[in-house]
């Protein structure tokens, strides 16, 4: 009785210490009130037995009634402990009206024992000892509840230790542990398996604190949330398969089970090649992700790869990664990432963009045949001037044939007049074969790339060509600067190089905002690596924002005018083309001028 009623000390005060530390922690987790009431619950039982145990004789009261006290915990500590598992294996609960009715066999059970004295329904004979107590027909269902409730919390926390891993584990199963003890006695006492007085009980409940201790001191068992690890990875959207040694299956999550439409789930101890097979993916895919296992268990590195699943049609990006724990092989974690949203989104982007980027061709052409229609205008007028001049001319010789009064002198004098018209004739001709050159070019420049030597004079005449008639409606002069041996040569795209040139001079242009008698600078130099066409003007500078985003991105500063694609496909082409860059200074209130960078190919 001594050695029981030490441990029953032991036991109060190691409960009161852990419940004031308890009592003291900020932490506000609901595993934390849960278990503080397990304790309370256990010092109630605790506190109960030691009072009857040092009382019962010297007071004279009949020991039944510390039982009525005892009880109060008995009765609910089955309760916490289902609630604790429960807690455990789901992290948090909200409490709904339906647990209430977990609590009516406990308050029915206390209200029985505490009226025994009238029915006899707990106890026909109260005893110490379990073999000479003598049951009421009631305990029976008192007992089978109790346990009933004490073992799901128990295999609640049991089976999500299980799932979890590592010290978190650990601090679960001193919990479950120490709770089963006290159970399994009372169980095997209760039925009379093994000969025990009630006074058993303190011991196993001594235990229990003492592994709740080490729990909580140790392994900081309310310090950190139990998450049940389970149900995330469940509802996370990438699918995952861990494989052993031999490539089969140890576990996966719901979301795999989802992704590939499995029926049967019970994949484990599955070999994971055997599963493809079976899925009946193609074989190019599958000797792909084998080879990459294999790959990634020798090199103990995580490989990376895409691959599209045409049977589920679904593009994944799989990571590959061994898992190692202190130098030893755990397992394969093969995690694949759906990225058929992302693949689908790039297609439309591209779509979008090649759609925006036809539109600017578009734009492009028609501003050329307005350019066109104004260029060839003058020359042709010019010409029909010319055909006139010689028609009159043509009528004054054939009449001037048989007139005695016209002489040599006469017919050679409008000879010569014919003849003058003639490279006026041959100018405008040029002219216009130059137009039509450099529009056919600018138009072939819109579907096809082509690769040509060109003199820098010859780029600057077809830009001039191009521009002459914006400039002109504009108001705006060109002022070609020209730093550099005319008749230096570049190989390139000579149609891509005029186009992006022209949609510099046509953004100044529109820089200057409608304003007229403004100039444009158009300057050719060179370095000794490279050839820098510069375009300048004059207007008020790129606003922050603008600059920010230049040559990343399609931006504009022309409104719902422009669609931000001339200077995004500008820089494509010069990069794409040439090999080069363009950069840019800029102003407030002053200018701001764009350098075309073309590395001199030796």
């Amino acid at each position: 009785m001594r050695i029981e009623l030490v441990l029953l000390i032991v036991s109060i005060i190691a409960n009161a210490l852990l419940i004031a530390i308890i009592l003291k922690s900020n932490s506000k987790k609901q595993l934390k009130n849960i278990f503080l009431l397990n304790l309370i619950f256990l010092l109630i039982c605790t506190t109960g037995q030691c009072a009857q145990i040092l009382f019962g004789d010297k007071l004279g009261i009949d020991l039944i009634y510390y039982d009525y006290f005892v009880y109060i915990g008995t009765c609910f500590l089955p309760v916490s402990v289902f609630f604790t598992g429960l807690v455990y294996a789901n992290t948090k609960i909200k409490f709904k009206k339906r647990y209430l009715l977990l609590f009516i066999i406990p308050i029915l059970s206390l209200i029985i024992l505490w009226t025994n004295d009238f029915h006899h329904l707990f106890y026909e004979h109260y005893s110490v000892n379990f073999k000479t107590n003598i049951y009421g027909p009631y305990v029976l269902i008192h007992n089978i509840y109790s346990y009933a409730l004490l073992i799901i919390g128990i295999l609640y926390m049991l089976v999500f230790s299980i799932k979890n891993s590592g010290v978190f584990s650990k601090q679960s199963m001193l919990i479950v542990v120490g709770i089963s003890i006290p159970v399994i006695v009372n169980i095997l006492g209760t039925f009379q398996i093994i000969p025990m007085s009630i006074y058993i009980t303190p011991i196993t409940f001594t235990i229990t604190v003492v592994l709740c201790a080490i729990s909580i001191f140790k392994f900081q068992f309310l310090g950190v949330a139990p998450i049940a690890i389970q149900k995330i990875v469940d509802r996370i959207s990438d699918s995952y398969v861990v494989l052993d040694e031999n490539i089969n299956i140890i576990d996966f999550n719901q979301t795999f089970i989802k992704t590939f439409k499995i029926k049967n789930t019970n994949l484990r101890k599955l070999n994971f090649i055997t599963f493809l097979k079976n899925s009946k993916i193609k074989k190019q895919a599958i000797e792909k992700i084998e080879k990459n296992i294999k790959k990634a268990n020798e090199t103990k590195k995580t490989v990376a790869f895409e691959q599209e699943v045409k049977l589920i049609n679904r593009y994944f990006n799989i990571e590959i990664t061994p898992i190692y724990s202190q130098g030893s092989f755990l397992g394969t974690l093969f995690l694949l990432k759906d990225i058929t949203q992302h693949k689908q989104d790039i297609e439309t982007i591209k779509r979008n963009q090649n759609i925006l980027m036809e539109r600017e061709r578009l734009a492009s052409l028609g501003q050329l045949i307005g350019g066109i229609a104004h260029n060839l205008k003058t020359p042709i007028m010019s010409i029909a001037g010319a055909t006139e001049g010689l028609e009159n001319l043509i009528k004054e010789y054939d009449e001037s044939i048989d007139d005695p009064l016209v002489n040599s002198q006469d017919h050679h004098e409008i000879a010569a007049e014919m003849q003058s018209w003639i490279p006026k004739i041959r100018t405008y001709t040029e002219y216009m074969s130059d137009i039509i050159t450099t529009v056919k070019g600018q138009a072939v420049a819109l579907t096809n790339e082509q690769d040509v030597i060109f003199t820098v004079s010859e780029l600057v005449k077809r830009v001039n060509i191009l521009m002459r008639h914006e400039l002109k409606n504009a108001y705006i002069n060109l002022n070609v600067l020209m730093k550099i041996d005319e008749n230096f040569t570049l190989n390139g795209d000579v149609n891509n190089l005029v186009q992006v040139v022209d949609n510099m001079i046509s953004n100044s242009i529109q820089a200057y905002n409608g304003a007229h008698e403004k100039s444009i600078e158009l300057e050719v130099n060179k370095n000794d690596n490279s050839v820098i066409i510069t375009v300048r003007d004059f207007a008020g500078g790129l606003p922050k924002e603008v600059q920010e985003k230049l040559f990343k991105e399609m931006v504009t500063t022309k409104g719902k005018n422009g669609t931000g694609l001339g200077l995004y496909m500008s820089y494509s082409n010069i990069k794409a083309h040439f090999g080069g860059d363009i950069t840019y200074k800029t102003e407030d209130g002053k200018g701001t001028e764009f350098n075309i960078i073309i590395p001199i190919k030796r």
